[in-house]
């Protein structure tokens, strides 16, 4: 069993230190690096449907997704937020796993960059830590057959 990792190319200078902060605590953690899938899609709309696919197609406990989505002068960034976090949460419920939804949605580069490893903490490691969170509940409530 492993944890997919989809990153977002866009503002790659940004989403590369998620994915650079995600993997590093996932191994302090004590996961192995073998048990990491890392996929990059074009922007931060094709995380959802990467998220489906491995969902949907490999043997994952948790998918952890990252990208940056930062505030332009057109509506644009509203629509792309809302498409990515009602997408994200949509694979989640259907296919009942973990779908970390580590994408920024800041007004500038700078508050993107202050949370991808700067004086706003790191993103990427509370993506990581939130999966392993999840992951134990979701192992939780199989191991006790708990009713929900």
């Amino acid at each position: 069993m492993s944890i997919a990792i989809i990153v977002s190319r866009f503002h790659e200078d940004i989403t590369e230190l998620l994915l650079k902060g995600a993997i590093e605590r996932l191994i302090e953690l004590g996961i192995d690096d073998k048990d990491l899938q890392i996929a990059r899609v074009p922007g931060a709309v094709e995380l959802p449907l990467a998220a489906q696919q491995f969902a949907k197609h490999e043997d994952c406990l948790a998918i952890i997704c990252l990208g940056a989505v930062i505030r332009g002068e057109t509506d644009h960034y509203d629509y792309v937020c809302q498409q990515v976090s009602n997408g994200c949460q949509r694979v989640s419920l259907d296919f009942d796993i973990p779908v970390i939804f580590g994408v920024l949605t800041t007004d500038n580069k700078e508050q993107a960059l202050a949370r991808a490893g700067g004086t706003h903490g790191h993103q990427g490691h509370y993506a990581a830590e939130a999966a392993l969170e999840m992951i134990a509940l979701m192992k939780h409530h199989e191991d006790c057959a708990c009713e929900v």
